[in-house]
C-alpha cells in the first residue's frame, strides 16, 4: 500500500510540478489568442493561423515549445507519462498524425500518434545522461504531408539525491612540523558529488572529523585540514590516522555522505639536546698501538633524527688533549677516540680526558629550552707492552779516511730496550746493505769496525744499515741508517791531464811557448790543488828546452833556441816531474813528446814527416809532371800484361766462359786438417783421366829442390821494363813449385778426413734437380753476382 500511495502521488503531483515551472511561464509569455496548455502531463498547443490574420497581425508559430522534465531514477508499474503534444489544427479528429524523432526516440521515449502523450519507457540516470533534444511533426495520417515544420524540444532528466560524494584522491598523506603551533596548516582534502551541483543540495557537501580530535580540525566548506593542539611531540608520538567525511545535502539529515582518511606524520625539528648514555667511560690501551688507531668510542644519544640528530665531539679538558683527538662518525654518530702521538708506558701510565658532544644545527626557537651539548669523562689507562729496542740517534753518520787500517773502530751506535724489564741488545749488519763486506760490528757494544781497505777514489760514501735485536724477544728489531763518509789522504801522484804531443816549428823564434799543460790529481785537498813542476836532475841543463810555471797551475814548455830540423833529429822526449801538495807530497814523472814540424810563415804546423825531405828541395813542376807521366805509363803496361796473360791461359779451361768454382776457397772444420788445402788443376778434377801428368802438391815438400832466387837489386833507372816483366814471367812459368796458371789458386781437394762427406757445390751441376739461387741476393752485393753466375750456367746447360 504505500508503494502504491507513493506512485499515485507522483503521477498526480509530478505534472503539476512541470506545470507550474514550465508552462506557466510560457503562458504569461505567448498572446491571449493561443490555445492554453492543459496539465494532462505536459500538455504542448499548436495553433493555425489564417491568411488575413497574417495579413493584419504579426506572424506567429504554430508550435510553442518548453523544456519537459522527468525524474531521474523513477520506476513504477506503467510507463511514466513526460507530457503531451497538441496542435489547434487538430479538430479532434483521426486525420493528424504524431511522430517524435531524436535522442531515446522509440526506444527510451514513446509517443502516442493519435493523441500526441510522451511516455518514458526506462528507468532514466541523469548522471549518465542529464537530457534528450526530441523532434516533434504533425503530419497527415492519410497522406503523411507534414502539416507543421518539425521543431525540437528538450526533455530533462530531473535530479535526484542518489549519488554519495567520493574522496577520489584519498588516502592522504600529510606532513606537519612537530611543536607547530594551533591552527597550522596540514593539508586539504577534495570531495565530489556525482549530482547536479545546481539543483538543489544534493551536490552540497559538508565536511567534518570522524577521527582524530583534539589533535587536528577540519573546515566544514573548505575542507583544510589544521593542527588543533599545540606542542605535539613527535618523540612521543609521530603518526596520527585522521578520517574525514564529506556530507552532501548541506550535512541535513537523510544526505549522502563518503569518507577518507588521512595519514599525517610529524617531522622533525632539533628540540632535543644530545645525552651521554654514561658520564665516565674507561679504555686501555696498548702502548705500542699505531698512530691514528681507534681507541674507544662513546656515543651521546639524541633523540632527534636526521641532520637535527647530528653532533659534533671534541676534548674540552684532560692531560691528554694533544695525544688524544676524537672525531665523529657520519653513519653512526659516535665519537671515536684516535692517538695522536707516541705513548710510552714508562712515562706516563693514564689520562682523563673531558669530551663534549653538541649538537651541528640549533633551532633558534628552541635555543631558550638549554643549551644543546653535554659532556662526559674518559678515563684512558695505558698498558706495558714488549716494545723493539730504540736507537740514541734515529741515523748516524761516521767518517773514516781511506787509509784507515782493517779491524780499526770507525764509529759506534747504541741501543737499549725502553721496557719495564730492559732485554740486552744484539748489533748486526743488513748484508743487503754491505754486499762487499766493508764493515763488521760488535754484537754486544755496536761498534763498527773496517774489514777491507777503502778507497775514497772508487766510492766516497757507504750506506749500511745497523740491525738492533731483544736477545730475549727475537721478534723486536730496529733498524737505522748509518753513512759512512771517506775522508780523503793524499795517495795519488799528479800526472797529465791527457797525452800530448807537443809540435816545434822549424823556424820558431826561441822563447816561443811550445806547449802547455795542465795536471791532475785523484785526491781532493780541502784547499785545492797546487803543483810543482821541474825537470829530471840530468835534464836541468837541456839545451833545447825549459820550463815556466804558470799562476793557474798550468805549465808551459819553451824552446830555447830557433833552428830546429826535422832532419836532424824529428822527435824530442822531454821527462817532467810533476809534485803535489799534499802530506805526504806526492810526484809522479810524465814525458812529453815534442815532433819538429815544418810550418807556414805565420806558424800553422803543415807537416811533421820526415820522408817529406827525401827529394831534392827545390824540384821544378816540370821534373814532377815527367815523374807522374812515368807511373802512368808503368800501370798502364801492367794493365796490358795482366790482360794478355789471362788471354793466353784461357784455352786452358774446359768451359768457354769463366768457372767461377776456381775462385772459391773452402774451409771445412770437419774434414782432415791440412789435407783440405790440397791444390788441383781444375782441369784435373773436370777430366781426371785426361792427365797423366805430374803436378805437385802445396802441402807436400817436393823431391827437387831448388835454390831459391835471389832478391834483385832496386831497378836502376833507364832499365827496360819489358824486359824485367819477361824474365819475372819465364821464371814464374819454369818454376814447378808455383801454382799453375800463373796466380790462380785451386782449393778443389776436400780431404780424406771427413766424416761428414763433401759439402762442396763443385758437382752441383751433374745434379737433376732444380737449383734456385735467387737466396743468394738477401746475403749481399757479391752473393747476388754469384747467384747470377750459377744462374747462367744452369740456363746455358739447358740449351
Amino acid at each position: 500500500m504505500p508503494e502504491k500511495l507513493t506512485e499515485m502521488l507522483m503521477d498526480v503531483w509530478t505534472p503539476l510540478i512541470i506545470l507550474w515551472i514550465t508552462v506557466l511561464p510560457s503562458i504569461y509569455m505567448a498572446p491571449l489568442n493561443q490555445s492554453q496548455i492543459l496539465p494532462s502531463g505536459s500538455s504542448i498547443g499548436l495553433s493555425g493561423l489564417s491568411g488575413e490574420q497574417k495579413v493584419l497581425n504579426r506572424s506567429k508559430r504554430g508550435w510553442v515549445w518548453n523544456q519537459m522534465f522527468v525524474l531521474e531514477e523513477f520506476s513504477g508499474p506503467e510507463p511514466i507519462l513526460v507530457g503531451r503534444l497538441h496542435t489547434d489544427l487538430d479538430p479532434g479528429s483521426s486525420k493528424i498524425k504524431y511522430i517524435l524523432s531524436g535522442d531515446g526516440a522509440g526506444t527510451i521515449f514513446v509517443i502516442n500518434d493519435k493523441t500526441g502523450d510522451i511516455h518514458a519507457m526506462k528507468r532514466l540516470d541523469r548522471e549518465e545522461k542529464a537530457e534528450y533534444t526530441l523532434t516533434a511533426q504533425a503530419v497527415d495520417r492519410d497522406t503523411n504531408k507534414p502539416l507543421e515544420p518539425p521543431s525540437e524540444f528538450i526533455i530533462k532528466v530531473q535530479d535526484i539525491n542518489d549519488n554519495a560524494p567520493e574522496f577520489l584522491d584519498g588516502p592522504y598523506h600529510a606532513t606537519v612540523p612537530e611543536m607547530s603551533i594551533v591552527g597550522t596548516f596540514v593539508t586539504k582534502v577534495t570531495a565530489t558529488d556525482a549530482d547536479d551541483p545546481v539543483y538543489g543540495n544534493s551536490a552540497k557537501l559538508v565536511y567534518s572529523i570522524l577521527e582524530g580530535q583534539p589533535y587536528f580540525s577540519i573546515e566544514p566548506h573548505t575542507a583544510i585540514i589544521k593542527t588543533a593542539l599545540p606542542n605535539m611531540d613527535r618523540e612521543a608520538k609521530e603518526e596520527y590516522f585522521v578520517v574525514i567525511q564529506a556530507k552532501d545535502m548541506g550535512g541535513h539529515m537523510g544526505g549522502l555522505s563518503g569518507t577518507t582518511t588521512v595519514t599525517i606524520t610529524l617531522t622533525d625539528v632539533n628540540d632535543n639536546p644530545p645525552k651521554f648514555a654514561q658520564s665516565l667511560y674507561h679504555f686501555s690501551v696498548m702502548e705500542d698501538i699505531a698512530l691514528g688507531e681507534p681507541i674507544g668510542r662513546v656515543k651521546a644519544n639524541d633523540l632527534d633524527i636526521g641532520e637535527n640528530a647530528k653532533s659534533s665531539y671534541d676534548i674540552i679538558e684532560g692531560d691528554g688533549m694533544d695525544i688524544f683527538e676524537i672525531t665523529s662518525e657520519a653513519q653512526t654518530q659516535d665519537g671515536i677516540i684516535r692517538l695522536r702521538k707516541p705513548l710510552d708506558f714508562e712515562t706516563k701510565k693514564s689520562y682523563t680526558l673531558k669530551v663534549e658532544a653538541a649538537n651541528v644545527h640549533i633551532d633558534p626557537r628552541f635555543i631558550s629550552g638549554g643549551p644543546f651539548k653535554d659532556t662526559a669523562t674518559v678515563k684512558i689507562v695505558v698498558e706495558d707492552a714488549d716494545e723493539p729496542p730504540v736507537f740514541s740517534s734515529p741515523t748516524y753518520l761516521l767518517e773514516v779516511h781511506e787509509n784507515a787500517a782493517i779491524n780499526s773502530v770507525i764509529g759506534q751506535v747504541t741501543s737499549h730496550d725502553p721496557d719495564v724489564s730492559s732485554s740486552p741488545i744484539r748489533f748486526s749488519i743488513d748484508r743487503h746493505t754491505d754486499l762487499e763486506r766493508q764493515f763488521n760490528i760488535n754484537a754486544d757494544d755496536g761498534k763498527i769496525t773496517l774489514a777491507t781497505p777503502l778507497d775514497r777514489e772508487t766510492n766516497i760514501w757507504h750506506n749500511i744499515t745497523i740491525v738492533a735485536t731483544e736477545t730475549r724477544n727475537h721478534s723486536q728489531v730496529s733498524r737505522v741508517p748509518v753513512a759512512i763518509k771517506v775522508l780523503d789522504v793524499n795517495d795519488n801522484a799528479p800526472e797529465f791531464a791527457s797525452e800530448h804531443d807537443a809540435f816545434l816549428c822549424e823556424n820558431g823564434k826561441p822563447g816561443q811557448v811550445i806547449q802547455t799543460v795542465s795536471a791532475i790529481d785523484k785526491d781532493d785537498p780541502k784547499n785545492g790543488h797546487f803543483f810543482l813542476y821541474s825537470l829530471l836532475p840530468e835534464m836541468v841543463n837541456n839545451p833545447n828546452f825549459t820550463i815556466k810555471k804558470n799562476e793557474d797551475n798550468t805549465l808551459s814548455i819553451l824552446a830555447k833556441h830557433s833552428g830546429f830540423s826535422r832532419q836532424k833529429q824529428e822527435v824530442y822526449l822531454l821527462p817532467i816531474i810533476i809534485s803535489d801538495s799534499g802530506n805526504p807530497p806526492m810526484s809522479s814523472t810524465s814525458t812529453l813528446t815534442i815532433r819538429v814540424c815544418g810550418c807556414s810563415s805565420d806558424g800553422v804546423v803543415q807537416s811533421c814527416n820526415v820522408e817529406a825531405y827525401v827529394l831534392p828541395i827545390g824540384l821544378s813542376m816540370g821534373a814532377l809532371i815527367a815523374i807522374l807521366a812515368c807511373i802512368i805509363l808503368l800501370l798502364v803496361i801492367v794493365v796490358l800484361f795482366v790482360t794478355l796473360r789471362r788471354h793466353k791461359n784461357e784455352p786452358l779451361i774446359i768451359k768457354d766462359e769463366e768457372d767461377v768454382r776456381e775462385n772459391i776457397i773452402r774451409y771445412d772444420d770437419e774434414g782432415g786438417g791440412e789435407e783440405d788445402t790440397e791444390a788441383f788443376d781444375i782441369a784435373t778434377l773436370q777430366n781426371p783421366d785426361g792427365i797423366n801428368g805430374f803436378l805437385p802438391r802445396k802441402d807436400i815438400k817436393p823431391d827437387l829442390q831448388f835454390m831459391p832466387r835471389q832478391g834483385l837489386a832496386p831497378v836502376p833507372n833507364g832499365v827496360d821494363v819489358d824486359e824485367f816483366i819477361n824474365v819475372r814471367l819465364h821464371e814464374a812459368d819454369n818454376d814447378p813449385t808455383a801454382p799453375p796458371y800463373d796466380s790462380i789458386q785451386i782449393y778443389g781437394y776436400e780431404g780424406r778426413g771427413s766424416v761428414a762427406g763433401s759439402l762442396s757445390s763443385l758437382e752441383s751441376s751433374t745434379s737433376d734437380s732444380d737449383q734456385n739461387f735467387d737466396y743468394l741476393s738477401e746475403w749481399g752485393p757479391r752473393f747476388k753476382r754469384l747467384g747470377e753466375l750459377y744462374s747462367v750456367g744452369e740456363s746455358d746447360k739447358e740449351t
